[in-house]
């Protein structure tokens, strides 16, 4: 297919324009992780970069390769990260991971979210850079991941009530060294796993296509690293890792104070009632999902498949919606997504992010089995 100049166009002007408002609004540091975003959108569009598809191709097929690259994208951000964080710092500047709580509360936030994803058709990630794409469909799933997000606020005193323990960092309680060398151990040995796996149902190796650096698509190794690099930049910029769904949790919040619903008034609305009433432009985790839209825009128009269609059938609807409220939902549970409490919770060090990894992974493989149910392959 050939390059859509429109489209390319369109991106990055509007990319432009992210990036110089939110310079002039928030500061030259909004500006680069505008910036961030939109190269962490190319890189998830080029590269076809969904934890979503890659964990339902390892329970339908044992086919292992999106998991070696998310384990590969994991090594080398914890190679990065740990070190940072141990000094408290990076270039001067202070940073902190994301270590959260664990609970059951955890757990079935968890837990939902992998049922969402398999049922909305894409993770926090994937659902941006869909949507970026010119996904219709996943437009759908999500305004109901935002809707889960805001409706999960009410509830959150019960759920983070549950029995449970105080952040785990293993930077923190083992040390740099040997922190470091469990997890790299614990990727290589889920690695190791997805090969026998392959092994045992006799998996056919993927033919090696040549990249197209511009137009796409990338290797998946590659899309691995420029993640873990990206996340990095993000650490360094923001102080804090990379995340997505708090961000919803803010617009929805938005739109019903637009409405005039009085949210700043709810009980457990915490910290973001004065983020309601500022600029979202100095909201760190809404500039760079802008920017990853645009940036998926961008290399959709490069690769010639921007191509948005209104046809939905009642299966694609259904899912979305009930894909994209246990996502909002679970991801607020859950202190985050596959984004925020997976991948930057393990580049962390923090156990909550491998206790998440596991329950929504048993999720996703119940949503696997729903999906016929929605007519979703």
């Amino acid at each position: 297919m050939t390059i859509d100049v429109r489209i390319v166009g369109a991106a990055l002007v509007l990319l432009a324009l992210l990036v110089w408002q939110a310079g002039q609004t928030a500061g030259s540091n909004m500006a680069a992780l505008a910036a961030v975003g939109g190269l962490l959108g190319l890189v998830l569009y080029h590269a076809s970069f969904g934890f979503t598809a890659a964990w339902r191709r390892f329970v339908t097929t044992g086919e292992g390769r999106g998991l070696r690259a998310q384990m590969l994208m994991l090594a080398l951000a914890v190679c990065l990260f740990f070190p940072a964080l141990a000094a408290g710092e990076l270039f001067g500047r202070p940073v902190g991971g994301f270590v959260f709580p664990v609970g059951l509360g955890v757990v079935a936030g968890a837990f939902m979210f992998g049922i969402g994803m398999q049922l909305g058709g894409g993770c926090g990630s994937g659902t941006l850079f869909t949507v970026g794409g010119g996904s219709t469909r996943m437009v759908l799933t999500l305004l109901f991941f935002i809707a889960g997000s805001v409706a999960a606020i009410g509830h959150l005193p019960f759920w983070h009530g549950l029995p449970g323990i105080g952040g785990v960092s293993a930077v923190a309680t083992l040390g740099l060294w040997p922190a470091l060398m469990l997890h790299l151990a614990l990727f290589a040995l889920i690695a190791g796993l997805t090969l026998a796996v392959e092994r045992r149902r006799g998996v056919a190796k993927r033919p090696r296509t040549m990249a197209d650096w511009l137009r796409g698509p990338w290797p998946i190794f590659a899309g691995a690293i420029a993640l873990a690099f990206l996340n990095f930049l993000t650490l360094w910029l923001a102080g804090r890792p990379w995340g997505i769904t708090s961000a919803f949790t803010l617009w929805g919040g938005k739109g019903l104070d637009a409405l005039g619903v009085e949210v700043t008034a709810w009980h457990n609305w915490g910290g973001m009632a004065g983020a309601i009433e500022r600029s979202v432009l100095f909201d760190v985790t809404s500039v760079m999902n802008f920017g990853i839209v645009l940036g998926a825009m961008l290399a959709a128009g490069l690769a010639g498949r921007f191509r948005p269609t209104l046809r939905l059938g009642a299966g694609d609807i259904g899912s979305a919606v009930l894909g994209g409220l246990l996502m909002g939902y679970g991801a607020r549970l859950a202190f985050g997504c596959n984004i925020g409490a997976f991948f930057s919770g393990i580049a962390s060090g923090s156990l909550h992010g491998w206790v998440w990894l596991a329950a929504a992974f048993a999720g996703s493989m119940i949503g696997v089995r729903l999906r016929p149910f929605f007519n979703q392959p």
